[in-house]
């Protein structure tokens, strides 16, 4: 059937696909520069004459920038409308790259590293937040599937691009490559992106809920950030920061429910299923993919012997087999619900991760990459449902609170997968003085990995099933559509 007889209902609104082409045009940069970052950190180091332990908080700065960002953005939207604050934040990206390839020391670096990061950090919420409101719950998951295509690209692109860029010479290649994503993404912005000023009455700053989540959630992750370095949960320097991220956000919950939408950001979306049972597997989903992007490049790295760039190639088949698997998933997403597309994609995961705790130092590198292939696929076909769930039933003002959740649980979730998985491996590996007893090191460790996605696989049946099909009096009206039980 063409695109063109298929019912109104099944088709994405040409002016909605703009707007998403307009937003990942400039979402290519943050996304991009993470991984393209990451790669340079010995290089940075070498070049601005740094020890490793200063040069760490060119990421770590920029990751917990992110995370004070993040919470404010629905206020942002609230004030100034969807548009300015995406122009602003993308523009503010471009000034930050620009002044980190201006650096004249470390400091500076880092300074400007924290410019990116906050900037960032209103652009992920805001990427998403802009394309389901203008969805209006309709075709979520293969919009979800298009939205989330930078973050697909980017442990794709971004490993061989930064390998690339450093083999010039020029280190502020790094971030000058961000520079043509950001101008024509801004001009897109201009162009394309509706006016959306903000009519009637607009709410008020939360402070207090400022001065307790953002520092929480940083607190939180730097304490998790901490835990490889210093050999587990009980050091001062892990320790400290992690009670003291529970503390306050444990206030800003107590105090946020009963406030509601008035509050920094709306907890009492947690009443509605969908936020919640897609926050859980958010939260277990970040445990898995970030903990195995920490266990597969140092498996690659201390097992088999590859360089870091050599890791990077050789992880490029995880992230096709996730951009092939990403738009079958979120088609059949709309089509059949989140919960046994989800159910189905965890289970792959699994499956294709339980091969690595039998790996020797014998085993073909074609067949793990064949492994990391299908892996891939699964990983795709578990998140997209992930993301067009957190938002089924929800109205236009509910979504920036609902995006914002379901990130910060996801980041945490992503922490503590990789704090939990560093602490296995380096417990696992103490004493081993062979590349036998190593490689065992890391069967324990994928076995941990395997579990934390076992996990999953069960609570994807709490996820909302079929979305009911849309009247079409709500269709022209764009009401929400809801999903079956």
């Amino acid at each position: 059937m063409s695109s063109s007889s298929k019912p109104a209902s099944e088709r994405i609104d040409p002016e909605v696909l703009k707007l998403a082409f307009t937003i990942i045009v400039g979402a290519l940069a943050p996304m991009f520069d993470t991984t393209i970052v990451s790669v340079g950190i010995n290089d940075l180091a070498r070049e601005l004459r740094a020890p490793l332990g200063t040069i760490q908080w060119v990421s770590t700065g920029y990751l917990l920038a992110m995370f004070v960002a993040i919470p404010l953005v629905g206020w942002f939207q609230s004030r100034l409308g969807g548009k300015r604050v995406w122009l602003g934040s993308l523009g503010l990206f471009l000034v930050g790259s620009v002044l980190c390839a201006l650096s004249w020391d470390v400091t500076s670096l880092i300074v400007f590293r924290v410019l990116q990061g906050v900037s960032a950090g209103v652009m992920m919420p805001m990427m998403m937040t802009l394309i389901m409101q203008a969805a209006r719950g309709r075709n979520t998951g293969r919009l979800m599937a298009t939205v989330s295509l930078p973050i697909a690209l980017g442990p794709i692109l971004g490993p061989v691009l930064g390998g690339l860029l450093l083999a010039s010479g020029i280190w502020q290649l790094l971030f000058l490559i961000n520079i043509p994503f950001c101008v024509v993404g801004l001009w897109l912005a201009v162009r394309n992106l509706p006016e959306d000023k903000p009519a009637g009455d607009r709410p008020p700053l939360d402070v207090v809920g400022i001065l307790l989540l953002p520092p929480g959630a940083a607190a939180l992750i730097y304490g998790l950030s901490q835990i490889g370095g210093a050999g587990g949960f009980g050091a001062p320097q892990v320790l400290i920061p992690l009670l003291a991220g529970a503390v306050l956000i444990a206030v800003f919950i107590v105090r946020s429910l009963p406030r509601g939408a008035k509050a920094l950001v709306n907890i009492s979306l947690f009443g509605h299923r969908s936020v919640a049972s897609s926050s859980v597997l958010y939260f277990l989903s970040g445990a898995t993919l970030y903990g195995a992007m920490l266990l597969l490049p140092l498996f690659w790295q201390q097992a088999r012997g590859e360089d870091a760039l050599g890791a990077g190639l050789l992880l490029i088949p995880q992230g096709i087999g996730t951009l092939l698997s990403r738009f079958v998933a979120g088609r059949y997403t709309d089509k059949v619900g989140a919960r046994w597309v989800a159910l189905i994609g965890f289970a792959a995961v699994v499956l294709t991760t339980v091969p690595f705790t039998f790996v020797t130092a014998d085993t073909s590198n074609l067949v793990l990459t064949g492994l990391l292939l299908l892996r891939g696929l699964g990983m795709g076909v578990a998140t997209i449902p992930l993301a067009s769930a957190a938002y089924v039933g929800l109205d236009h003002a509910s979504i920036p609170s609902a995006t914002m959740i379901v990130l910060i649980i996801q980041q945490i979730g992503g922490s503590l997968g990789i704090a939990v998985l560093a602490v296995i491996l380096q417990r696992a590996s103490a004493g081993a003085t062979d590349l036998t007893a190593l490689t065992h090191a890391f069967s324990t460790t994928f076995w941990w990995s395997i579990g934390l996605t076992a996990l999953a696989v069960p609570l994807c049946l709490l996820l909302p099933g079929r979305p009911k099909p849309a009247p079409a009096a709500e269709t022209t009206a764009g009401a929400e559509v809801p999903a079956e039980a």
